[in-house]
Parts: structure tokens; sequence; C-alpha cells
């Protein structure tokens, strides 16, 4: 299935066949230490920068109404971020995994978008539309 927004997200995490455990890394940007006058410059006009998770969650797909219902939640935290980064995983038989079993997905997915290793996640952006990173 082709995910072209949030609601797809949903609707193809409730279709598997397996349930599923939907997982959410809030990032932000910021400067590098080493950045350069230009990296600067474009930076404060909107562009560039590095991502920074913020905070994450995890979810059951029917927690989840719509992205709307996600983005207000995220207003509870008190962090500004730009964009979230969403995975999922698979339970087994009948049961979705459990919020501790996503605790070590979460840790290693927050470690691989600070190393810029972003292939395997759905970004979206403050509006619930998909990003594509070029």
């Amino acid at each position: 299935m082709n995910i072209s927004s949030f609601d797809d997200l949903l609707q193809a995490a409730g279709q598997q066949t397996q349930p599923q455990r939907l997982l959410f890394v809030f990032a932000g940007a910021d400067l590098p230490k080493d950045c350069t006058p230009e990296q600067k410059a474009s930076y404060f006009k909107g562009h560039g920068g590095e991502l920074v998770p913020l905070m994450y969650v995890d979810k059951l797909p029917q927690e989840l109404s719509s992205f709307a219902a996600l983005e207000l939640e995220s207003r509870s935290f008190g962090k500004e971020w730009s964009i979230v980064f969403a995975a999922a995983m698979s339970g087994s038989g009948d049961k979705a995994p459990s919020s501790e079993a996503a605790e070590k997905p979460m840790q290693q997915m927050v470690e691989q978008i600070k190393m810029g290793s972003l292939a395997s996640f759905i970004p979206f952006n403050r509006q619930g539309e998909p990003v594509n990173f070029e």
C-alpha cells in the first residue's frame, strides 16, 4: 500500500494480519555545532539544520482517530517539533506488542534518526502530510 497520508498509515496498520503498535518520534531542527556561515544563514531562513529527536510515543492504531489527535496530544509535551517519524511493530497471534516491548525499538529509532538513517520510517510534517527527503 502506498502511504500518501496519515490516514493511509492508520488504514494500513488496521489491515495487517498481525496486530500493530505504531511508533512515533517527534523531531525538531537545530544547527550543528560545526556549521558553516552558509548553513547558518540557510537555517535562519527556514531551511537545513540537523534533526534532533525531542520526544516519542507508541500507540495502538485504534488509539488514534486522526493525525489531528496525535498532533493535539503532542502539544501536552510542551516541545515544538517540526516532523514526526512513524514506524510499526507487528504482534503475534491476536496480541499487539506492548508499550514495554516497544521501548527498545523506540530507542533504536531515536538513534537512527540522530544518525540520519531515515529510510525505515515514514516522516510527516505538522499538517500530517508525508515528507520526501531528497
